[in-house]
């Protein structure tokens, strides 16, 4: 064993109490983030348009089916964090969710800052760092088995 594969085997063996708390965090952000985007998908796919704009008066000023598309893009991404691994039913679904919302949230910073709208930024920020930890966690370091 060279050094350079000896060094990288013990920079990737974590112990049991470290994955553990890993795990724990993930689901933990799993949660919230699902409960987050099932709130804010769910608003945009069943709210109509004249008191949604109330709330974000960017829906009044977009196509009625942009709103919609992004509520279930949003639905779907919630439903595909918690889902998948909790039946451990293709749970390799559960970090590509994580990577969906994660591209939302960049998309709709994109959008607010086009649109001056930079006190939306810090939301689709921390939103977007905590769906890329999902996707990072659960590709790398703590995947969930198949049944």
């Amino acid at each position: 064993m060279t050094t350079s594969s000896r060094d990288s085997s013990i920079l990737n063996k974590t112990s049991p109490k470290q994955n553990k708390l890993l795990n724990l965090s993930l689901w933990t952000t799993q949660l919230l983030l699902a409960a987050m985007f099932g709130m804010a998908g769910g608003m945009k796919l069943t709210e109509p348009i004249s008191q949604l704009s109330a709330m974000l008066p960017f829906t009044a000023q977009v196509p009625e089916s942009l709103v919609r598309f992004i509520g279930a893009a949003e639905m779907a991404g919630a439903l595909g964090l918690i889902l998948p691994a909790a039946t451990r039913i293709a749970p390799a679904l559960t970090p590509i969710a994580a990577t969906g919302l994660f591209l939302i949230m960049v998309l709709a910073a994109g959008f607010h800052i086009s649109r001056g709208e930079v006190e939306n930024i810090p939301v689709n920020l921390i939103l977007g760092s905590l769906a890329a930890f999902v996707a990072w966690g659960r590709f790398n370091k703590a995947k969930i088995s198949h049944r």
